[in-house]
């Protein structure tokens, strides 16, 4: 989706994909496991600047990643080190930003040090020879388990875990207590069949309800972007424990029963008597606007929404819980060039920016942590970055952000909502051809949003067809 996950439709040709894999084949003849202390072509370690590339930082301009940025530069400098650090970042979609990525790698028309990719997008880089092996001591056992696997591919370590995401539930307390629901603090036991009956609750109470509420529930189910590809994923892994689409190698793994079952929740959880209909043509952006314009009661959607909500709803209007069922993991992690120059420079960049305090930043400005000290250490603080909010902060430099926090700083939500979250969250299919799986998913179950819609039958059987036909199968 366009956050974390992005609008990750990745719509790349298969022509560009192989030669991305065939380039891959010449420059993988590199460094050992765990190891990339040299550029592709076994040059020496040149100083100048460290350019990480990133899509942009919804924690605003001069945000925390910027300020984790500054926060090394002042550290080398401090040392007497003539290492910088330059954040750039590209502009467009998720798609046009991977697509200029994997161009400007693969060609070596920019000097990109440092790579933020999606998780999707791990798999793919790494299997075409576009980043570098890394040591496994980056990723050690303070990541949380589920976010460390977006890490890997072919059980080697491309990237580290940067800043993490997970489907979440938004809800309006104020509107389920004005529809006479005594329990407005909803938890981890609040399954589909009871956000059913708490929408039926708000559409029964209609003109009680304050604001411009039309319907109960809203999620990203735009066709058009990977929306409707989380959507459906969170479904099918929902309706079978343990489902996957592909295997650790890639490779297709589904079956027409598999995909029925996932296509019968789907068709549950987004039915129109309790879905605003504004949500088949909804991305992140549009959804966020609807609930807190007060058009429904209820929203999937990621951390950052957490503290943007906070800024016009109070914490007795707004809620938060686990997302029922499975939820879809995002984020975005670092990887170190191929073709870097300053390899050995740009891994402890790297290591910097994915260390314990520098994860404690990023969840104080709002991200969600990837390492388990970032929720959990009461003594760990975040020093390198301004208060989150920094832009509206007052002259003592105090938080004005109107996200409520624990006694130790963090958002309120972060060790019992969002950290469990992040733990129970599956991936999406782990292969180098996400983008062709992307597209065909994401095509298969527009289907279901037209006038004449196919059975789940039809369409599972269509669905895998179709999936094997655009990756390989076991």
């Amino acid at each position: 989706m366009r956050h974390g996950p992005g609008r990750v439709g990745l719509r790349a040709s298969a022509g560009l994909l192989a030669l991305l894999l065939a380039a891959g084949c010449d420059a993988g003849a590199s460094d050992g496991p765990g190891d990339g202390r040299q550029t592709a072509a076994g040059a020496a370690e040149i100083a100048g600047e460290i350019v990480l590339a990133s899509g942009r930082d919804v924690t605003g301009k001069g945000g925390i990643r910027q300020q984790l940025i500054a926060e090394w530069n002042r550290q080398q400098e401090a040392k007497g080190s003539t290492s910088r650090a330059r954040l750039v970042e590209l502009p467009g979609s998720a798609d046009q930003q991977r697509s200029q990525l994997l161009g400007a790698l693969q060609s070596g028309s920019a000097e990109y040090d440092v790579v933020n990719l999606d998780v999707t997008w791990v798999p793919e880089f790494a299997a075409a020879g576009l980043v570098q092996q890394l040591p496994d001591r980056l990723v050690d056992s303070d990541v949380i388990t589920s976010v460390a696997g977006t890490a890997r591919w072919k059980d080697e370590l491309y990237s580290v875990p940067f800043n993490s995401d997970v489907g979440l539930l938004f809800y309006r307390r104020d509107y389920l207590a004005s529809a006479g629901v005594t329990k407005t603090d909803l938890g981890k036991d609040t399954g589909w069949p009871v956000l059913r009956q708490l929408i039926g609750a708000l559409d029964t109470a209609g003109k009680k309800l304050p604001g411009p509420y039309a319907k109960g529930w809203t999620s990203q189910l735009d066709a058009s972007y990977e929306g409707l590809t989380v959507n459906g994923i969170e479904a099918f892994a929902s309706a079978a424990d343990g489902f996957a689409l592909t295997d650790e190698d890639g490779r297709y793994a589904g079956s027409v029963a598999d995909l029925q079952a996932g296509l019968d929740e789907l068709r549950n959880r987004t039915q129109a008597a309790y879905t605003l209909p504004d949500a088949v043509h909804s991305d992140e952006a549009d959804t966020l606007t609807d609930f807190a314009n007060g058009r429904t009661g209820f929203l999937r959607h990621w951390p950052y929404a957490y503290r943007t909500l906070h800024q016009s709803l109070s914490d007795q209007q707004l809620g938060v819980a686990p997302l029922p069922g499975k939820a879809v993991l995002g984020g975005q992690n670092l990887a170190v060039a191929r073709g870097s120059q300053r390899s050995a420079a740009a891994r402890q960049l790297v290591e910097f920016l994915t260390g314990k305090e520098s994860e404690r930043c990023l969840l104080d400005a709002g991200f969600a942590a990837t390492r388990l000290s970032a929720y959990e250490d009461n003594g760990l603080t975040c020093n390198a970055a301004k208060p989150a909010g920094q832009a509206t902060a007052g002259p003592a430099g105090e938080r004005t952000d109107r996200m409520p926090r624990d006694s130790s700083g963090r958002p309120a939500y972060a060790r019992g909502t969002l950290l469990p979250a992040l733990e129970n969250a599956v991936q999406r299919p782990r292969t180098p051809l996400y983008g062709a799986f992307s597209q065909t998913f994401t095509a298969q179950l527009a289907r279901l949003q037209g006038d004449a819609p196919p059975s789940d039958a039809e369409l599972a059987g269509d669905l895998d067809a179709e999936l094997r036909r655009a990756l390989p199968s076991r």
